[in-house]
């Protein structure tokens, strides 16, 4: 052993680690597993391991393996959704989760592409990445997901409700956050509750429905179909659904938005028609997205921690790519919602006198 560490003094540069490799008698491979505390290795040969790496003086090359990892470990966000402002926290969360664990984050966009091209495009991309993260509405189609199943390839989905057995999946509790949502307005004294849907081709969009529905019921309330309008996520959508609404006979006094890009519409039609919103109209959105903060007044609605469910998926998707697939476990990971109060909503006539005046804190 000494002979060994004579010969790496005269080289006078960094220890390598063939040359640790060489001391233990094992191959690169095993201790570069040991120093990166991967499992695998034989008790004997990690205790040898070690122990050339404390005689030797060895140094791991941190930023080396940092780049090896981002390297061999290459997740792709796939993204197909019109709401800028989800795909703005989306980014931030997937961002910040690839950077903690030195992965290198691929982002495609397949908006405009028909389930043919969709199928192809993730047959080829099956070949160059080690996981895949789809949010909506991408994490609903059966024959995508099928695509990479079927490669091998890892997926985890963001905000679907369409659980599986091949799918990981990082949500909230739809169905409850909207249930809380309209809960909220009839405490506030609103009856009359308007609602405009999301997208059919989202489960979470029929959660959300259900929830609607489930709230009116527990109150005592009859549902009426004439209050519930359809939509698709997107700003025209909700200026069309909230027209509708407002121009019947007997408009609401709420109208509860399936996100904030279809609440902020409907502030823009009441505001239109001469309405004061909160004091003629109560407006509640979904997401909490930056739209809920750019239109006055602002939403009240339902914090969706998007950011953070990104964030894990990217732990997720890691520790399933580091599993033997035969091992690989499917997690659903339901993460907590809350409710954010702001000044889009004041009592209703059915507040027991309370001034329709005050609006929420």
């Amino acid at each position: 052993m000494k002979k060994t560490s004579k010969a790496v003094r005269r080289k006078g540069g960094a220890v390598t680690i063939d040359e640790v490799a060489a001391h233990a008698g094992v191959s690169p491979m095993t201790v570069s597993r040991v120093v990166n505390g991967h499992a695998g290795v034989r008790d004997t040969n990690r205790d040898r391991v070690m122990r050339s790496v404390r005689e030797l003086g060895y140094r791991p090359n941190l930023a080396a393996s940092s780049l090896a990892a981002a390297q061999s470990t290459c997740i792709a966000l796939i993204y197909s959704n019109p709401s800028s402002s989800y795909l703005r926290e989306l980014l931030v969360g997937a961002l910040r989760g690839s950077a903690r664990a030195a992965a290198q984050l691929v982002i495609a966009t397949w908006d405009g592409l028909d389930a043919a091209q969709s199928r192809a495009a993730a047959r080829q991309l099956s070949g160059s990445v080690a996981g895949v993260i789809l949010p909506p509405p991408l994490c609903e189609s059966t024959a995508i997901v099928s695509e990479f199943s079927q490669a091998g390839v890892p997926v985890v989905s963001i905000a679907s409700g369409h659980l599986g057995d091949t799918v990981s999946c990082v949500r909230i509790d739809d169905h409850c956050a909207s249930r809380d949502v309209v809960s909220h307005l009839i405490a506030r004294g609103h009856t009359r509750i308007g609602y405009i849907k999301g997208d059919p081709n989202q489960t979470a969009s029929a959660h959300r429905w259900q929830g609607y529905r489930d709230a009116l019921a527990d109150a005592g309330i009859a549902y009426d179909d004439r209050l519930v309008q359809p939509g698709y996520f997107t700003y025209r959508s909700g200026l069309e659904a909230a027209e509708t609404l407002l121009a019947l006979r007997r408009p609401p006094s709420a109208i509860f938005a399936s996100n904030d890009d279809m609440a902020s519409a409907v502030v823009s039609v009441a505001h239109r028609r001469g309405l004061d919103v909160p004091r003629d109209l109560s407006v509640v959105g979904f997401d909490d997205t930056s739209a809920a903060t750019m239109v006055w007044p602002e939403l009240t609605t339902v914090h969706q921690p998007v950011a953070a469910m990104a964030d894990a998926a990217i732990d997720i998707l890691l520790r399933d790519i580091r599993r033997d697939p035969a091992t690989r476990v499917i997690v659903n990971r339901v993460l907590p919602h809350q409710l954010v109060k702001r000044s889009s909503v004041a009592d209703g006539p059915n507040a027991d006198g309370r001034s329709r005046k005050s609006h929420a804190r």
